[in-house]
């Protein structure tokens, strides 16, 4: 998996260097557009954030593990984080906050400021001593209803692209779900279970469970007897 992971990685900027998205290629798709998952995988705060729609492209994030010998190294810290993007090869960004504006610059450069998506992705890799090899892809969140000057279909245009990840069937389906809302009304989990029916390729994440109500809990989701994945929660 160490060596395929890499691979895959380099398979991914080829064909968006050239423009060919129909590879199905392995990936594990983030659906419900919880920022603070993903930020917690990484272990630092580099997504844009703020109210409305703010993934407005997709992010394809490769995590790349950089191993760190203390004994060798003349400094007893382990190095910075290095963040590079495709779109900018060659430079390298060590200030998570500096990550963050480029994602938002990049994104309005092809969106536009008009909170409006689209599908080509953003390609960001982060090398790390405390990061697993992963690749992520992370998905605008679902807007019922536009706001502002949003085109009307905003929410048909989310859909498609949601489901032009998901239904590949070599993806792997992260729905994020949160607590406080009955887990039968979760989009992510709707969406999954139309690709993926048997529940064999969902992982369910659940978050805000600190504002469940009082006298309830999410042990029977958590351990499967509401909504059962093979792959759990």
């Amino acid at each position: 998996m160490d060596k395929l992971i890499p691979t895959v990685n380099k398979l991914q900027d080829v064909f968006n260097t050239v423009g060919q998205d129909e590879i199905d290629l392995p990936q594990i798709v983030v659906v419900g557009g919880k920022s603070s998952v993903l930020e917690n995988i990484v272990g630092r705060d580099f997504l844009p954030r703020g109210s409305g729609i703010v993934t407005r492209r997709p992010l394809v994030l490769q995590l790349v593990n950089v191993p760190y010998d203390k004994e060798s190294a003349a400094d007893s810290t382990a190095p910075p984080a290095r963040a590079q993007f495709l779109h900018l090869p060659g430079k390298v960004f060590t200030d998570m906050s500096e990550v963050r504006r480029e994602i938002e610059r990049e994104t309005d450069r092809l969106a536009g400021s008009n909170k409006g998506i689209v599908k080509t992705p953003i390609h960001l890799r982060i090398s790390s001593t405390d990061v697993l090899n992963l690749t992520l892809v992370d998905l605008p969140g679902i807007t019922k209803i536009p706001v502002g000057d949003q085109p009307s279909d905003i929410e048909s245009q989310t859909r498609n692209l949601v489901f032009e990840y998901i239904s590949k069937p070599n993806s792997i389906i992260v729905a994020i779900s949160p607590a406080n809302v009955d887990i039968v009304n979760s989009e992510s989990l709707k969406f999954a279970r139309e690709v993926d029916p048997k529940g064999s390729r969902t992982i369910g994440v659940i978050t805000k469970i600190d504002l469940m109500d009082r006298g309830t809990n999410s042990l029977d989701i958590l351990t499967g007897r509401v909504y059962p994945l093979r792959l759990g929660f």
